[in-house]
């Protein structure tokens, strides 16, 4: 076998064995295959595309390229869910809490925040003393004892993914969905749950454009789940503005709060309840999403999925009386507050620009080296829908940061506001 091959093979449009993918990604992951003969390879990939039964063992192949997790010492169903980014998306900390409130086993590795997404550890590093860097066996043993934890993503786990996408990056090869579902799909298996819910957002501050190729990539994602003898579902969601108010670490966590308190936000809320009810039957506790979405509201009102947050947070370090108390938490030193330049209702707030102003503030990086202002970013105070009188606050921002006229005039622009309001009726995607 030779990689000249298997790339002739790719090239002509021929569908790959799994021993030629096997072949790549141990040859790969072992530096016998050059970059440059990789890259060629990613290439014929990305114009040719691959088959359901390729793309499932290119996942195979890279969730075994390093280590996996064995979760199976921990008794009952181990949940996990990922969403494929997007700006104010913190339903991590909301949902895991809700599920692990009714016994489901949440054992989730996360990742940073890049560009103009939040990353779920960002959000937690936020306050202060709360730890994602758990030893196996402390992640284990958290998971088995409270039904939930979230840590940062074993460096030893999936090899090739981290080889391939950095390569990717650098070759023009990063929109592919059988490179995209196979890089999300190997770490997730590699992380060693039983079922798994994906996020599949879409709209201008997802990775996703369109309806149509998030649909595309979700399918691809649950095929490779059944190929492979997982229980994985997908949920299409709508990213065509923040999902809630809060963007930037420390105020999205104050928003992790309320909504567990029961005054969240409804867009939020509502994408909790449901993706919580699909996790809850995966996890074999209840039988239909009506009678788990029912339990869950009786656990924010009763305050069960509060202190299940709380005794998260402690067990990783977090000092609780920031949860209990929002108002210690560190206040950026320029609050500034944005005023509309005209009535009428919100028909769209473009998220990208929001989320690369919320970075620009200080509330993000754009290498993994930046160091991020936990205390900045942006609370909206209209959403999609809302009525708009001229000169009414529509935004505030938090910074640290002088010099922020340029900043404030995007998000200003980034509210289209037109006399009429028509309803965007979509409501969101099963696949399974």
């Amino acid at each position: 076998m030779d990689i000249l091959d298997i790339i002739g093979k790719k090239r002509d449009k021929k569908e790959l064995t799994r021993e030629e993918i096997h072949y790549f990604i141990k040859h790969y992951v072992d530096g016998e295959i050059k970059d440059y003969q990789a890259s060629a390879l990613l290439m014929a990939i990305y114009l040719n595309g691959m088959n359901d039964l390729e793309i499932s063992y290119l996942t195979d192949e890279m969730k075994n390229s390093g280590d996996t997790l064995d979760l199976s010492d921990i008794p009952g169903i181990k949940v996990d869910k990922h969403s494929t980014g997007g700006v104010g998306d913190k339903v991590s900390l909301v949902l895991g809490p809700m599920v692990a409130s009714l016994g489901a086993k949440l054992a989730k590795m996360s990742g940073r925040g890049l560009g103009h997404t939040g990353g779920t550890l960002d959000k937690l590093e936020s306050i202060p003393g709360c730890r994602i860097d758990l030893s196996e066996e402390e992640f284990k043993k958290q998971v088995r004892e409270i039904g939930i934890a979230i840590i940062g993503q074993n460096e030893e786990l999936d090899p090739a993914d981290k080889k391939l996408y950095a390569l990717r990056d650098v070759t023009g090869t990063v929109a592919s969905i059988p490179l995209i579902a196979s890089s999300i799909m190997s770490k997730k298996l590699a992380s060693g749950a039983d079922s798994i819910l994906l996020d599949v957002k879409f709209g201008s501050g997802a990775f996703m454009k369109n309806m149509k190729d998030a649909r595309k990539l979700a399918v691809t994602m649950v095929n490779i789940g059944k190929n492979l003898g997982k229980d994985v579902k997908a949920e299409v969601t709508d990213m065509d503005q923040p999902l809630g108010y809060a963007v930037g670490n420390n105020l999205e966590v104050k928003e992790v709060i309320d909504t567990l308190h029961g005054h969240g936000p409804k867009d939020l809320t509502e994408l909790c309840l449901n993706s919580g009810s699909i996790m809850l039957v995966q996890a074999k506790i209840f039988n239909n999403e009506n009678d788990a979405k029912i339990a869950l509201k009786e656990n924010i009102q009763n305050g069960k999925a509060f202190e299940k947050f709380v005794e998260f947070i402690s067990r990783q370090g977090g000092d609780k009386e920031y949860l209990y108390h929002p108002e210690k938490f560190e206040v950026a030193s320029n609050i500034i507050e944005l005023y509309s330049k005209k009535a009428g209702y919100v028909n769209r707030i473009d998220a990208l620009t929001i989320g690369e102003s919320s970075m620009k503030l200080g509330g993000g990086r754009e290498t993994l080296d930046d160091i991020i202002d936990m205390s900045a970013g942006i609370v909206l105070n209209k959403k999609i829908g809302d009525k708009v009188e001229k000169g009414e606050l529509i935004a505030t921002l938090y910074t640290n940061k002088d010099n922020t006229e340029e900043i404030e005039k995007n998000v200003i622009e980034a509210f289209d506001i037109k006399k009429t309001f028509k309803p965007n009726k979509f409501e969101g995607i099963l696949i399974e």
